[in-house]
């Protein structure tokens, strides 16, 4: 009698389960909306930063053409 009652508290329905599962599926997908759009955010924050003039202009300057030194034959 006492092992009986000690299975019936410990069993979960099937219902208790799924309610259980519900609910921890819909808070990680909220989670995962929320990281979506801050990646969101990042991202166009990320592209308006580098679409501004400070950053096109180092990027630019970066290159420099170095074939026309003195180093290379320029009579060919």
């Amino acid at each position: 009698m006492l092992t009986t009652y000690i299975s019936n508290t410990l069993l979960a329905s099937t219902m208790q389960l799924t309610i259980v599962l519900i609910v921890t599926a819909s808070i990680f997908l909220v989670f995962i909306a929320v990281a979506i759009i801050k990646m969101y955010k990042l991202k166009a924050e990320n592209k308006r930063l580098l679409d501004s003039s400070f950053y096109k202009s180092e990027i630019d300057k970066s290159y420099q053409d170095f074939t026309d030194s003195h180093l290379y034959d320029n009579n060919n």
